[in-house]
Formats: structure tokens, sequence, C-alpha cells
């Protein structure tokens, strides 16, 4: 490898004599060290598995990571906040996941929601309750589950606004984007112009975090005039979170990068939402507002490309999409419906019917282009049509 310039290398000084590099083997000794001053590169650690929608979601992704989650030791969400939608069936109990990776099923997983994630603690606490009632899936998961400290948090005000927008387009222009009305949008909104507040800001010095909450509703205040907002009741609420959620809050960073650079673990990344709702590369804009394609899994839980392995692209033998938006293959006559009622096609967020047509390859190249992914495909429910009724993994490059 050619010399690093000085100027660029942290191994040596300005203006003063190359310094060699040294690093630390595993049980702590100096390794040799490196010569003519270039930097040591650090070898690439453990891989995560990346299991991520291809179409428009809806394609079974959790059943996939439910597989995979079986010997995994971490899992992780990387984007999007409770607007996503996964089902896990245990024996007869469904479990229904939303903010918290689904993977927390399985007892001897960490579970870790990193900093491109939006979190509602209500929304959170809701869900986590509800499944602990269904079954003993998520016992302890409050000891299991890590929070990246700089993850943003989705307040009430960011839903009810979330609701007020979908409204005045459809008002203005006739139609709205048919969001989930969690306040995805507002609050990636807020974390882009810099007003947003963290899990970090909760955790520490609340007389602080307070005042920037009360200068953040204010300003949706101003902006949505009809926006009805109680601070101090919200504040109250939040404040009752903080010793709940504490121990769950950690450095994101650091945390990945002990996972990839420690003992070898098998991590495992759950992806929301699909390809084709990336906010950059999905059907603009009939989005969602994060970035769900493999891009966003270095940039959600900070750690390099390097350490993406395995990428799975999650495809049903068919194409759903929930909401308006493009879909070029779409069936709106009765084999949609057949479709739709054979295949139980429910929004598990938002309980509303999803549209149904046939599988787009055109759209599926694309996605694969974008995310370079293994194939993996749900065959199911077909059989109303064709006699193939039997989940097949396709193990093979598109």
């Amino acid at each position: 490898r050619a010399p690093v310039p000085p100027h660029v290398c942290p191994a040596r000084g300005a203006g003063k004599e190359p310094l060699a590099a040294a690093t630390m083997s595993e049980n702590g000794a100096s390794a040799p060290r490196v010569p003519n001053g270039e930097c040591a590169a650090r070898p690439p650690g453990n891989k995560v598995t990346v299991v991520l929608g291809a179409q428009w979601g809806d394609e079974g992704k959790g059943k996939l990571v439910d597989l995979l989650a079986q010997d995994a030791d971490i899992v992780c969400r990387c984007q999007g906040g409770n607007n996503a939608g996964h089902t896990v069936v245990v024996g007869s109990v469904e479990y229904d996941f939303h903010l918290l990776p689904s993977g927390i099923i399985n007892p001897k997983v960490i579970a870790f929601i990193g900093n491109g994630v939006v979190i509602h603690l209500p929304g959170l606490f809701e869900e986590a309750e509800k499944n602990v009632k269904k079954g003993k899936g998520l016992e302890g998961w409050e000891k299991r589950l890590i929070i990246s400290d700089r993850a943003h948090i989705v307040f009430d005000f960011h839903q009810a606004a979330d609701g007020i927008q979908e409204q005045q387009r459809q008002e203005q222009a006739g139609k709205n984007l048919g969001t989930t009305k969690k306040g995805i949008g507002p609050v990636y909104s807020s974390k882009a112009a810099r007003s947003g507040l963290r899990m970090c800001d909760l955790v520490s010095d609340f007389g602080e975090f307070s005042e920037r909450f009360k200068v953040l509703a204010n300003q949706y205040k101003a902006i949505y005039p009809t926006l009805e907002i109680d601070l101090e009741g919200e504040l109250k609420k939040l404040k009752g979170y903080i010793q709940r959620i504490k121990p769950m809050v950690r450095d994101g960073v650091y945390f990945i990068h002990e996972a990839l650079h420690g003992p070898p673990k098998k991590i495992l990344v759950e992806g929301a939402n699909a390809a084709l709702l990336d906010i950059d590369f999905g059907t603009y804009p009939f989005v969602t507002s994060s970035n769900c394609t493999v891009g966003g899994v270095c940039t959600g839980l900070g750690m390099p490309p390097q350490n993406v392995g395995e990428v799975y692209g999650v495809v049903k033998a068919y194409t759903t999409r929930v909401g308006i938006g493009a879909f070029p293959t779409e069936q709106d006559n009765e084999i949609g419906e057949l479709l739709q009622t054979r295949g139980k096609e429910v929004g598990v967020t938002t309980g509303r019917k999803r549209r149904c047509g046939w599988l787009d390859l055109v759209l599926l190249r694309y996605a694969h282009m974008i995310n370079d992914c293994i194939g993996c495909y749900k065959i199911g429910y077909l059989g109303c049509i064709s006699r193939n009724q039997s989940w097949s993994c396709l193990h093979t490059k598109w």
C-alpha cells in the first residue's frame, strides 16, 4: 500500500518525524509496528446480516428475521419508527412489533435500537406490555434492550402535526400521502432542522430538556395554529419514563464498535419498510421518511460499510402496497381482491387493506441495483392462482 500523506495520517505529526503506528493484539500486547509511519488497518471484525424489504413493505421480513434470530446474539433496528409492522408467530401466539426489533422474542438476544430510529416512548412501552400479556416471549425484555443515546424522540405533537399535514394535503392537492400518522415525517423534519431532541437529552438534564421541548413545541404551534399541545402534561409523562428508560440508553457508536470488533458474534439487522419506500430511492413523494435501503444500515447504526455481510431482500411472489402511490402491476379487479382475501393482506400498523398486484421484476431489479441483495421469496398464497404454495429461499444473486 502506498504511504499515506502526513496531513491525513494520525500516525504522523505535522512537521515531525514519522511515528510508527502500533496495534494491540487480542491479549493486550503491542502488535508489530507498521514501517514507514503508515496507518495500521484494523481487521474488519464481525459482519452483520441484513434483512430488507425489496418491494413496498409487508413482504414477510418478520418471518425471516425470526428464523435468523434463533442463533443471533444481537438484533438491531436502524431506521424508521413505530410506523413499521412485523408479525411473529410462536406456537399459537401472534406477536406484533412496531418499534422493538422482533428478534427480541429470542430470550438469548440483545436487541439494539440504533440512532437512525425515531422513538415514541408511550408507543414503545405500550407495544412491549401488549406483547408481554400474550405470552412468555418478551419476558425480561427491559434487560435485553439497548437504545442509542443519539436516537431522536417522537412527541405527541409530532403525531398531531402529521395528521394536520395529511388533512392539508387532502384539502390543497386533493390527495394525501397516506401516512401512518405516527409522527415519523415531522420528527425527521425536526432532526434535519437540528431542533429535535434525543434520548441523551431526556436522560441527562431534564430542566434543559424541558426548555428545548417548549421551544420546539411552540415552533410547531406557530406553524399549525390549530395544533393542541399539552406542554406540561406531556413533559410530566416523559419525566415518568426516565428512570425506566435510563438503564437502556447507551453510547450506540461504542456499543456497535465493541460488538463488531470484540469476540465473534452473530449480528442481525432488521430493516423496516422497504426499498421502494426509501426517502431517496423510493416512489417519491409517496415514501417513508428514512433510508430503508442498505445504506441506512451504516448511518442508522454508526458502523462502517465493510462490516455489512449478507443482505437479504425479501420478496413476495405477488406485490402489495398500502396507501397511494405508483403501482404499475396493480390488479384493481377480482384477482386483486382474491389475493387480498387469501393472503390476509391487511396492514399490521394501520389496519388498512393492502393493494395487490402481480410480481414486478423490473422494480425488483431496481431494488437489487441499490442493495445488491440475495433474493428471499415468499411464494405462499399463490395456490389460489397457481400450484406453488410453499416458502422458498433462493440463495442466489438476482
